[in-house]
């Protein structure tokens, strides 16, 4: 087969030496925990069936607030699958190898321009959208402080109130770092970025 002088050739690939070779594949160990993810993320899956055949079967005999609740318990664990989706394809493809999935019309968009950096940020606002919803659940379940049905008390709220704010405060915190760690860019560089 001749090769024509327009086709690129090929990077021939690096060897490494055998410790740098070693400690560069055990990024594999990480295999199992993603494929463990995936798992979970089948059991998240049945829950959700479990939880809409509960809303639809009793959707006449239930009053609005235990509808919210039921509703609020679906969007939490969508929420919770979606940071697991996040953390399964982003950790995967930050930490273990590509997924070459470039010119994929289902590719993720914010798969395009993940790093770990980016991951963090994108996780830590995930959390803070579960810890919302749980909050959300929590102020309406506990519509009768201190009663034996709700489980609720007043120091049970206010610390769910306050770990709330210190994971806005800590996604806060992880940006605010990400964006100092960040060399400043300049504005027609940016506007190249943008247009790029």
């Amino acid at each position: 087969m001749s090769m024509t002088p327009e086709t690129p050739v090929p990077p021939k690939p690096i060897s490494l030496r055998p410790l740098p070779q070693l400690i560069f594949a055990s990024r594999w160990l990480q295999l199992p925990l993603y494929l463990g993810l995936i798992v979970a993320q089948c059991v998240y899956v049945v829950l959700f069936l479990k939880e809409l055949w509960h809303l639809v079967h009793y959707a006449f005999s239930f009053t609005e607030q235990q509808i919210m609740l039921l509703v609020l318990g679906l969007i939490d664990v969508v929420m919770i699958s979606n940071l697991l989706i996040m953390v399964i394809v982003g950790g995967y493809e930050t930490f273990v190898s590509r997924l070459k999935l470039h010119n994929h019309p289902d590719q993720p968009e914010w798969l395009s321009h993940v790093n770990a950096s980016v991951l963090k940020i994108k996780l830590a606002m995930a959390i803070i959208g579960i810890s919302s919803i749980h909050l959300l659940r929590t102020f309406i379940e506990a519509g009768n402080l201190g009663s034996d049905k709700t489980g609720y008390t007043e120091t049970g709220v206010m610390w769910q109130t306050i770990i709330h704010g210190l994971f806005i405060l800590s996604a806060l915190g992880i940006a605010i770092v990400d964006r100092i760690g960040q060399p400043p860019v300049h504005k027609p560089q940016r506007a190249a970025q943008e247009a790029g």
